[in-house]
Formats: structure tokens, C-alpha cells, sequence
């Protein structure tokens, strides 16, 4: 008897501590989604590259394609 009391309380614990640290999938899409800012608008902080500004859709282009170039294993083998 106290061997399944045992079990179910751990089973318990565990349950709460799953529900504890779940966050619900809308909540994270709703954080990174903000359709009234343009992807390019950016924000003016330390983080940014150093070859784009803010508002200019011609160099955010063009940093984003250099990225993904550094990314791809194909150019950097070459």
C-alpha cells in the first residue's frame, strides 16, 4: 500500500512539475510576431551589424544575404 501511495505521489510530482514549466505555443508566436513593424525597421541598440541601419531595406537585405551565405557549407568549403 505505501509502495503505490509512493508511486502515485512521484507520478503527481512530476505532472505538476511538467505544468509548471510549460508555456502555451500562442504565447511564444505572439512574442516573436509583430506585423506592425517591418522586419527591416530593426532596432537601434548595440546588437545590430555594422554594415545596416535601421529603416534602410536595401542594407538589411544585404546583411541578411551575407549571413546566409556564412552559414551555407558549400561557399565556405570553397
Amino acid at each position: 500500500m505505501k509502495a503505490i501511495l509512493k508511486t502515485l505521489g512521484l507520478c503527481f510530482a512530476a505532472a505538476a512539475l511538467l505544468a509548471a514549466f510549460s508555456e502555451p505555443p500562442e504565447i511564444a508566436a505572439k512574442a516573436a510576431k509583430r506585423p506592425d513593424v517591418a522586419p527591416y525597421m530593426g532596432a537601434n541598440n548595440g546588437f545590430m551589424t555594422k554594415n545596416w541601419t535601421p529603416g534602410n531595406q536595401a542594407s538589411w537585405t544585404k546583411s541578411i544575404d551575407k549571413r546566409t551565405q556564412g552559414q551555407n557549407e558549400y561557399s565556405r568549403v570553397k
